[in-house]
């Protein structure tokens, strides 16, 4: 069944007839000459409308400094113990009786640092975080892959143990 909408034809559109304003060339070149000597005032009010849309913007992010920043303090702490973490397993013997215990650990840490940071807008171009999560990956694939007794080859420790130290770098340079 077709709706009273489609059987009806639209109301005929009222045709206006618009007229046109020749353009006065010496009116277009006389703004043109002001704007040239630095006479023109136009553009004021729209500086002071950017100016006044964007100041209760600045001042909300005076106010989030102080988050910023202590959130950044954690990330540095956060991230250093994890380098801490991943220092110390990485060197441990393989016949370590609490080699599984301390693979379990840091695979808990490091799941719940990338958690954490890696939504964080303000992270993600970090070198640091860039290296840290390198690293977290090539750890924990490691131990995935071949378990948590297995020792992590010669060229690889060196690469992630590499990471730390840029991080360590970066991380002090607040990067």
């Amino acid at each position: 069944m077709a709706s009273a909408s489609l059987l009806t034809p639209p109301p005929p559109q009222i045709q206006t007839k618009k007229t046109i304003i020749p353009i006065n060339n010496t009116s277009i070149n006389t703004s043109i000459n002001a704007n040239a000597a630095g006479n023109y005032n136009g553009g004021r009010r729209r500086e002071m409308t950017i100016s006044l849309a964007t100041a209760p913007l600045m001042l909300m992010m005076i106010r989030a400094c102080p988050a910023l920043a202590s959130m950044d303090e954690e990330y540095v702490k956060e991230t250093s113990d994890i380098i801490n973490k991943i220092r110390t397993t990485i060197n441990k013997n393989k016949t370590d009786p609490d080699m599984a215990s301390a693979v379990a650990e840091l695979r808990q840490a490091s799941n719940d640092w990338v958690a954490k940071y890696r939504r964080e807008k303000a992270l993600l171009g970090r070198v640091s975080f860039r290296d840290m999560y390198s690293a977290l990956n090539a750890v924990s694939g490691h131990y995935i892959s071949f378990g948590p007794t297995a020792p992590i080859p010669t060229k690889r420790k060196a690469r992630i143990l590499e990471e730390m130290d840029t991080v360590e770098k970066a991380l002090l340079r607040g990067r």
